[in-house]
């Protein structure tokens, strides 16, 4: 019998950097030049007209989360003050986008909430910023340059989100400059979720909050109908039977959710080996020929104020309290 090697998995190096930016105008200018062709492109994708206006977008930022006003006036500023670059940054009605992503929060002495961000590789900033702004410093994953997609802060507030399994479109805003607004102004997860349920929202998302007291709450949010608030520990890519089933069962969004309801209520699991399960099947992907697999797993303790990122064989620990810059190139397997 003839033995057949398997052909070598093809792999993209993506960079991650951990940076501190304790301004607006101390990092953010630089990051933001480097960013920029690639978000104009997506940000126009649909024709600028597709877009709203410069004056639309500040009068609905400052209606909502009227506290980020000065920072976005700032940041606009900073990276050039032009009328794309300030309207991407208000990410009102920005253009549409899907992605995966799992997340799990287990309570034992001290409470952990563990995610994979699953993307393409060519649209992840791979940004650990560490922001102290109006106030309040947060450690997070970021998107947007200053949205974020996993963090947590300085009063012990962690949270993620995840696409929510459902096509529809509507007015709102990208659901990472509403996590950064969350992380500003809120310090647990009941304040977090009636905040989060009075912002509108472009698209559907789950977004899973734990604070520092253990406190969990999971919002599922949409622009076509009112948000639903749970304290379920875990969250896929689906808000409820028959949202979108052909994306959910291309996702394995219910096998995901099965899979991680099963870990969290057995009470032998550890926060060691829930990280683990992250790293494998069925929560960890390589689909990267459908759009998106796993580009890093986060793992949030509260009462550390701490991440904890992972990929197979390496790892990131930081602190808010104890930061330092750094770069780390992964091979990422598609």
């Amino acid at each position: 019998m003839t033995m057949r090697a398997s052909p070598p998995q093809p792999t993209a190096s993506l960079a991650f950097r951990a940076v501190r930016a304790d301004s607006i105008s101390d990092r953010l200018p630089g990051l933001f030049a480097e960013f920029w062709p690639a978000y104009r492109e997506w940000f126009l994708r649909q024709g600028d007209q597709a877009r709203p206006t410069y004056a639309e977008s500040r009068r609905m930022l400052r209606l909502h989360m009227p506290e980020l006003l000065p920072l976005y006036d700032e940041l606009t500023e900073a990276v050039g003050g032009g009328d794309a670059q300030a309207r991407l940054l208000a990410l009102y009605r920005p253009t549409p986008y899907l992605s995966g992503c799992s997340q799990a929060v287990l309570l034992r002495e001290e409470p952990v909430l563990v995610r994979n961000y699953d993307y393409r590789p060519d649209l992840c900033e791979g940004l650990l910023l560490r922001t102290q702004w109006l106030g309040r410093t947060i450690l997070a994953m970021s998107d947007c340059l200053w949205g974020i997609l996993d963090g947590v802060n300085d009063a012990g507030l962690a949270l993620a989100l995840s696409f929510g399994g459902r096509p529809v479109v509507g007015d709102g805003f990208g659901i990472p400059l509403v996590l950064r607004y969350i992380l500003q102004t809120c310090e647990r997860a009941d304040e977090a979720a009636a905040t989060l349920c009075r912002i509108p929202i472009h698209m559907a998302y789950n977004v899973t909050l734990l604070d520092a007291r253990g406190e969990v709450r999971t919002v599922q949010v949409a622009p076509d109908r009112p948000p639903g608030v749970t304290d379920r520990p875990v969250a896929t890519n689906h808000q409820g039977a028959g949202d979108w089933p052909r994306y959910a069962l291309l996702t394995s969004s219910e096998e995901r959710e099965r899979f991680l309801l099963d870990r969290v209520n057995d009470a032998h699991e550890s926060a060691e080996a829930l990280e683990d399960r992250f790293l494998q099947p069925p929560l960890h992907s390589r689909n990267f020929h459908r759009g998106w697999g796993t580009l890093y797993t986060a793992s949030y303790r509260p009462r550390e104020r701490s991440i904890r990122l992972r990929w197979p064989g390496l790892e990131w620990r930081r602190t808010i309290d104890a930061f330092e810059e750094s770069r780390l190139d992964v091979a990422i397997a598609w």
